[in-house]
């Protein structure tokens, strides 16, 4: 048992250094600019793309409304958790956006798939933006307030 949870730490330590190394590749969003009507990073036009490409792509895992699976705390006997909510409600926010982004451009090793053959980067920023449009401003602010 304790072999196991420590090959799991070291699993996701490395999993953890690839995605702060594929983050300060990617292109950054800056979350600090402001659109006017959204008042967020994100502008209206990219929430209503994003709204199509998460349901295309990302809603029959995630939920219609990013709401995730039922008992998504709960692991399989693999140890694998089924996809969280993404609606503000889960750690989604603790991340910021450019790791967000490479997640879903490279997936994880823990089930979620990589999605840089299928969306390109305007597409995954747009689905970011339609994911961050649901949450309150409380979260949103302090998820803001990290980077």
């Amino acid at each position: 048992m304790h072999d196991f949870k420590l090959k799991q730490l070291m699993k996701n330590t490395v999993l953890i250094v690839c995605l702060f190394t594929l983050q300060a590749c990617s292109s950054e969003i800056d979350v600090n600019n402001h659109d006017v009507e959204t008042r967020r990073w994100y502008t209206t036009a990219q929430m209503i793309k994003g709204e199509q490409v998460f349901l295309k792509n990302c809603a029959s895992c995630h939920g219609i409304k990013a709401q995730a699976t039922e008992n998504w705390r709960v692991s399989d006997k693999n140890g694998i958790y089924p996809p969280p909510p993404l609606n503000g409600t889960a750690h989604t926010w603790h991340h910021p956006i450019n790791m967000l982004k490479d997640t879903v451009a490279n997936g994880t090793s823990r089930g979620m798939p990589a999605w840089k053959t299928t969306l390109n980067d305007e597409e995954i920023e747009a689905t970011l933006a339609w994911i961050v449009s649901h949450w309150p401003d409380k979260v949103y602010n302090a998820w803001r307030s990290r980077h």
